[in-house]
């Protein structure tokens, strides 16, 4: 293990500029809106420690210097309400053979900072692994790390050895810090801090906590919250701990009715909708939120005005009357990118990203976006993508090996020329005519558009083989993508064949078709445990992160209803059930109709009735892995998943339930799905997951068609997925056909050449 010690660390930072002086301390390196620490008195500052890796910094492939590229870097944030005060960098580098060999090093630079510099010898592995102490007065809530090879000017001219002469920052670089979590006071204003912090880069968990006797009113309006926080935290990813009448050890929030108690707290008594935050008894650095209301309405308002923040400053305490949600309409996921009309490019980059790029080498223009799942066009149509360019006009450019490569989710699509090709427009460019092209039509197949997509635009400029060397490292080139680049999805139509788990956890569709939940029930046991509850959380903030809205209008029952409301609630709507094998009643309730069965803590396949298998004959699904996966169920002891199937209150609607052998292996399904191979695992109607295999996929029931399909045109979709079957009934038809003609025509000869018979 290499290792620059701190010493060595302070003093290039310090002969670089004098951050540091006599007169420097803890409160005037805190951001501006921040308030001092808290006297120790009152409490104390605990201590944090914080892990946050390169990879979590938004470069998952690493930091990739070869080429002329010979510097890079990458931002990541801290949260503001924490002053670090240990640091470490664990550097973590691949060196490319021929790399090793010209003995280089590379420096690094932190917020413009150096902090010395890495030998790039070879090493006994592939690997080489340096630790190094960092000065904690470096960072700040905002930062900047970046790398330089120094071997720059013997590397200026190696156009055609870039895999060659190469440098990676592995994406498992981390920095590792203590801190000390500061007091930001009782104020509404700083919402969702301390409870989630926008600037921090890695996954959050948050505490909810809820009385002794749990409520389905509770229970939803933590829905509508956890959701609210799953579209804060993003790409970072968000986690959740349910606590029952016990209080969190840090920042938590709760959940409950006037005057009711939870853990030490009483909440307080109000007849209006109420939010407040309060210190935690346990150290009052820690905060905690209260949302009450006397009923689900009421509660409903305050966890709704809670996420439309805007409070003012100072704000410990807000009451509010009761408020009407509006409610979604089909399809409105503010993520969703729009199939009504034409959609430009420049609507779906982020605010700090530009269709332009400067220099040779730069990082790909990534535009991503998400989609409705179930998209549909016929065979034989496309997407259309409309793509407008402009190279720079150097001379130094050789134009016939310079290309705008275009990838979409990893897909090669095509590579670009500068100028069209052809026999003509090569004589007309060679003449002295202008033959750019500077636009391009490239129609896309229906099944590359996921749920989530990310195109790639790369500038690939290849300078000539007499030009200057000064010339790779220009950056005051520029190569853009037109402003009227853009994606048309409005040919689509939204139709697909149910259940089919891979939309449930690419976007939580069908339930994000109303991005709010209002036609989706939330089920749950009479009695869940914890885990349940903070499973239904986790998957609350899943759906407000694929489409950008929270639950606003979910409803939760608890139990399995047999009359009332709550049952016609379920005839209505959609069902997102969480439970565990050891909740018998409930899962034989809910799988009494379905291709499932519950019983001795054991999930199995329910055998088809004859009917049920002449009926898949005839809509020609004449395979199921029903065996298989009554097998591979009964063979697991441990193991969680997803299975899917038909409502059983409405043939329209669908039921998803997310369920595991015990709790401890139903907490373990958040992290299964933050991995992008168990996801892209999950299909069909039944998913297992085990630590040993991964994710094992069946389908086991049948299909139907839902979406907004003509009856006309669902009539051509069922001849066309099923010719098959049309063929055989074609020839029983006319084999009927043709014998009851030949029965009739034999008859008729008879008569003929025989009259007397007739008479």
């Amino acid at each position: 293990m290499k290792r620059l010690t701190r010493l060595t660390l302070l003093a290039a930072s310090l002969f670089a500029l004098p951050l540091h002086s006599e007169e420097t301390t803890v409160a005037s390196l805190l951001p501006v809106e921040m308030p001092a620490p808290a006297a120790p008195a009152a409490s104390f500052a605990p201590t944090s420690v914080n892990t946050i890796s390169v990879a979590q910094m938004g470069q998952p492939q690493g930091i990739v210097l070869s080429g002329g590229q010979l510097q890079g870097g990458t931002r990541f944030t801290l949260p503001v309400d924490q002053v670090v005060t240990n640091a470490q960098l664990l550097l973590n580098l691949k060196v490319s053979p021929a790399m090793a060999t010209r003995n280089a090093t590379m420096q690094l630079m932190l917020n413009g900072q150096p902090l010395g510099t890495v030998p790039l010898g070879a090493e006994e592995s592939d690997v080489s692994r340096f630790q190094l102490d960092i000065p904690s007065a470096l960072l700040v809530s905002s930062n900047s790390l970046s790398f330089k090879i120094n071997d720059g000017d013997a590397m200026q001219c190696q156009r055609d050895l870039t895999d060659k002469y190469r440098v990676t920052v592995l994406p498992d670089s981390r920095f590792e810090l203590e801190g000390q979590q500061l007091d930001i006071g009782a104020d509404l204003s700083h919402f969702p801090r301390p409870f989630f912090d926008s600037m921090q880069m890695t996954p959050a968990t948050i505490a909810f906590a809820f009385g002794a006797s749990l409520g389905s009113d509770t229970l939803s309006a933590a829905a509508l919250i956890s959701s609210w926080l799953g579209i804060q935290a993003d790409y970072r990813g968000v986690s959740f701990a349910a606590l029952n009448d016990t209080l969190p050890e840090k920042n938590g929030i709760l959940i409950g009715h006037p005057g009711e108690k939870i853990g030490g707290i009483t909440l307080p008594q109000t007849t209006q909708p109420m939010v407040q935050i309060v210190d935690n008894p346990a150290n009052p650095v820690y905060k905690l939120l209260l949302v009450v209301g006397k009923d689900e309405a009421a509660l409903r308002t305050a966890a709704w005005r809670l996420t439309r923040g805007n409070f003012a400053l100072q704000t410990a305490s807000l009451s509010l009357p009761v408020q009407k949600i509006p409610v979604s309409k089909p399809y409105d996921a503010p993520r969703w990118i729009p199939t009504d009309r034409p959609v430009k490019l420049s609507e779906l980059i982020r605010k700090d990203q530009s269709l332009t790029v400067t220099g040779i080498w730069h990082p790909p223009l990534r535009v991503a976006f998400r989609a409705a799942p179930d998209l549909f066009l016929w065979d034989g149509e496309t997407i259309p993508l409309h793509i407008g360019y402009r190279f720079p006009t150097e001379n130094w450019i050789d134009e016939n090996k310079s290309w705008l490569s275009m990838t979409l989710n990893d897909t090669f699509l095509h590579n670009l020329p500068v100028n069209k090709q052809g026999a003509l427009e090569t004589l007309w460019h060679k003449v002295g005519g202008d033959a750019r092209q500077e636009k391009f039509d490239m129609p896309l197949e229906p099944y590359m558009i996921y749920g989530d997509n990310q195109l790639s635009l790369y500038f690939n400029i290849t300078a000539k083989e007499n030009a200057p060397c000064s010339v790779l490292l220009n950056n005051n080139i520029k190569s853009r993508i037109d402003e009227d680049s853009w994606i048309d999805l409005s040919h689509t139509r939204h139709f697909a064949l149910m259940p089919n788990l891979s939309y449930f956890v690419g976007a939580s569709f069908p339930f994000t078709r109303m991005a709010d939940y209002s036609e989706t029930v939330l089920l749950l046991p009479e009695h869940p445990t914890d885990t349940q509850v903070a499973t239904l959380l986790d998957m609350a903030a899943r759906s407000g992160n694929a489409t950008g809205a929270a639950l606003y209008n979910n409803r939760v029952v608890m139990g399995v209803p047999t009359a009332g409301g709550n049952l016609e609630l379920l005839r209505t709507r959609d069902v997102l059930a969480v439970s565990g094998m050891a909740q018998h009643d409930f899962n034989q309730a809910l799988l009494s109709s379905s291709p499932f069965t519950s019983h001795d803590n054991t999930l199995g396949v329910r055998e088809p009735t004859t009917w049920q298998r002449l009926q898949r004959w005839l809509a020609g699904d004449w395979t199921s892995d029903g065996v298989d996966a009554d097998r591979y169920f009964s063979s697991n002891e441990a193991w969680r998943g997803f299975v899917s199937f038909r409502s059983p209150w409405n043939s329209d609607r669908l039921v998803v339930m997310a369920l595991g052998s015990n709790d401890d292996q139903l907490s373990r399904l958040h992290e299964d799905l933050t991995s992008a191979r168990i996801n892209a695992g999950i299909r069909g109607d039944a998913a297992i997951i085990t630590n040993e295999n991964g994710v094992r996929s069946f389908r086991v029931g049948s299909q139907f068609p839902s979406g907004q399909m003509p009856i006309q045109m669902m009539i051509v979709w069922y001849a066309n997925q099923h010719s098959a079957l049309l063929a055989i009934l074609g020839l029983i038809i006319s084999s009927l056909t043709g014998l009851a003609l030949y029965a009739f025509l034999k008859k008729r000869a008879h008569k003929r050449l025989n009259p007397e018979t007739g008479k």
